[in-house]
């Protein structure tokens, strides 16, 4: 704030807003309707991809998008964006845990997941999430964006920057390791 002197006390002078930029009004208006929109289905998703700390790989989700918002070349894919980008920083933060852990001369402890995720997931969920965490990232991937937001091979094969086939393969290895899990867990 800037202040002017009045006789040789400081005065605090309120800053004028700069004249706002229709098109960063219209990219804060975007952003938090996808927030209300999608913020829980995305916590969900991070959760359910194994991430450690899901509330920041989606927080960082929606900040990739804030940034990249007027680049968008169509709006209407921001939440296809917004799902790819938490796929990948979830695939990211897991890649590096990993090598991290192995410079830790102590064995890893079992995650501690937080409130925030444990509150998501229901009792009768945690068996098939603890299922889920234990197969390869890809299918897990390729599980969770078929089966938990529904979404057709293209989008999944484009979410995870993969082939048609590749996801196929994925969702149909991961299907087969889940119901033996499953299987044994009975």
């Amino acid at each position: 704030m800037r202040q002017h002197l009045r006789h040789g006390t400081p005065v605090p002078v309120p800053l004028t807003p700069a004249a706002a930029d229709p098109a960063e009004l219209e990219r804060e208006a975007g952003v938090a309707r996808l927030f209300e929109l999608h913020y829980a289905s995305m916590l969900r998703l991070a959760v359910l991809l194994g991430a450690d700390d899901a509330e920041n790989v989606v927080a960082e989700a929606y900040y990739q998008i804030y940034r990249k918002w007027r680049r968008l070349r169509d709006i209407e894919a921001a939440e296809a964006y917004l799902r790819s980008t938490v796929c990948n920083l979830t695939r990211m933060r897991i890649r590096h845990l990993q090598v991290a852990r192995k410079h830790v001369e102590a064995p890893p402890t079992e995650p501690v997941a937080s409130a925030e995720s444990t509150a998501l997931l229901h009792d009768d969920q945690r068996v098939l999430v603890d299922a889920l965490q234990h197969l390869p990232a890809r299918q897990r991937e390729a599980l969770v964006l078929r089966h938990w937001l529904g979404l057709k091979e293209g989008e999944i094969a484009s979410a995870m920057g993969i082939s048609c086939g590749s996801v196929k393969t994925h969702t149909a290895r991961g299907l087969a390791a889940l119901t033996q899990a499953m299987e044994a867990r009975r």
